[in-house]
């Protein structure tokens, strides 16, 4: 596919205004509903060829969530791209004022292989609600379900509106060399800053979605079985390959032991029979051995096991984790939790406020002074209070990372947004000219103006 020619293809389509009617705009996005709902064995099998994810988990954490997004979008839409009035100052007069929403045009949609399906179609919801055409690129490390995801496309799409690019670092750099009007990426930090270079050239605004080093306190008064199986979901799901995985824990010394516990029965709990041959594995053979290595940073009181024929790794809790340890110097993105016991609320704090601004921050507590100090004293893109990952499951609120976790926020009207430019208008009467602005300024024209102005 010649990207050069796509893209002014995308271009010349998206200057006709086919995309522009909110009638076009629902129509397609019934169109994606309906090949999703009628490609849902296709993208399980991808799935579990890619990661062995199980079919209970594509729906929850991809699938689901990509058809709960469009029926919010479906449901709202026409309200979002309508004018909106605003009040006109006095020195105006007689005018109309008002907000004009115009979609931003040839969008590009960088995905990871992490959640493909979700990370690739949640953006393109945004971008098709707003009325632009879209390049999806989805990542080359998760082959089977990007191959599945460029055939339903291709199946409903014309290449003109949305197409797929199939490839890896060739056709990336490829796509970065184009302008687009608007790029969404996810990924890793160090490709964030390539594509905001590359974004640069043009001037092209863009969202990021990064990740980073999520930290999890459990304090003393926290419920310590709800806090070990919600953090124990939040390590487990997808193998911890998620990018507002609880990445470590502080927890009060106070309660680690009977914290290992817990951890240990929710994962029995989990995996009956001890039976985990229906857990997500490692992406690849290069993150198996690097989060492998990861396990020699401490001592595993819970899992530690590897299965490198699968690429398995056991659900891991670490104990006797130093903070200069390998696994505290980067994002693990795999099932291995590292522990750091406190007995002063402020050593977390101020870690967390030494090191790069996270994705999320999770804090398990009883306690609503600790809950107010640890929102007032740490910036991070968001987060739960006694509960992990589930503050990204919604259409209701916006999703982003802040600082070196990202920068722009989607998900429902935000995803709408991100692909929107607002345009303020003002339109003007003619049948009346007050002559007050014009030159020659004059005292009595200074009284009018601040008394118009005051």
């Amino acid at each position: 596919m010649d990207i050069e020619k796509l893209v002014k293809m995308q271009r010349n389509f998206f200057n006709t205004g086919g995309t522009r009617s909110v009638r076009f705009r629902r129509a397609m996005l019934r169109r994606l509903a309906g090949a999703i709902k009628d490609n849902e064995d296709l993208l399980n099998e991808a799935m579990k060829e890619d990661m062995n994810k199980s079919p209970l988990e594509v729906y929850m954490t991809e699938t689901g969530m990509v058809l709960d997004e469009i029926r919010y979008h479906l449901k709202h839409v026409e309200s979002w791209a309508m004018d909106k009035e605003k009040i006109t100052p006095l020195a105006q007069f007689p005018s109309r004022s008002y907000v004009s929403p115009e979609p931003y045009g040839v969008a590009l949609i960088m995905s990871p292989w992490n959640y493909p399906v979700q990370l690739c179609l949640e953006p393109l919801i945004g971008a098709i609600s707003a009325g632009c055409t879209a390049v999806i690129k989805p990542s080359a490390y998760a082959p089977a379900t990007s191959a599945a995801i460029g055939e339903i496309i291709h199946s409903v799409f014309p290449p003109k509106y949305i197409a797929v690019v199939q490839g890896g670092r060739k056709e990336n750099s490829k796509l970065l060399e184009q302008r687009f009007d608007y790029i969404f990426f996810t990924g890793s930090p160090a490709v964030g800053h390539m594509v905001m270079e590359s974004a640069a050239k043009y001037l092209t605004p863009m969202t990021l979605e990064l990740g980073g080093k999520s930290p999890v306190i459990v304090d003393q008064t926290a419920d310590i079985r709800i806090a070990a199986r919600r953090i124990a979901f939040g390590k487990v799901l997808n193998a911890g390959q998620t990018c507002v995985e609880p990445d470590y824990m502080f927890i009060h010394e106070s309660v680690k032991e009977e914290f290992i516990t817990e951890y240990q029965m929710a994962i029995s709990d989990f995996f009956p029979d001890g039976d985990m041959s229906d857990m997500n594995v490692i992406i690849n053979q290069k993150h198996f051995d690097r989060v492998s290595r990861l396990l020699e940073s401490g001592r595993a009181v819970v899992g530690g096991t590897t299965d490198p024929e699968r690429r398995f790794i056991e659900p891991t809790l670490l104990d006797d984790v130093s903070l200069d340890s390998p696994i505290m110097q980067e994002e693990i993105f795999g099932p291995i939790l590292p522990m750091i016991t406190y007995t002063n609320i402020d050593t977390c704090i101020e870690y967390i406020i030494s090191h790069e601004k996270p994705l999320a921050l999770y804090l398990f507590t009883a306690s609503k002074s600790t809950e107010r100090r640890v929102l007032r004293c740490c910036s991070f893109g968001g987060g739960c209070i006694n509960d992990t990952i589930i503050h990204l499951a919604t259409s209701r609120m916006p999703f982003g990372g802040v600082g070196a976790s990202g920068m722009g926020s989607y998900h429902g009207k935000k995803s709408f947004d991100t692909f929107t430019h607002y345009r303020s208008i003002v339109s003007k009467g003619t049948w009346l000219d007050l002559p007050v602005r014009y030159r020659p300024y004059t005292p009595l024209k200074d009284k009018i103006i601040r008394l118009l102005m005051h």
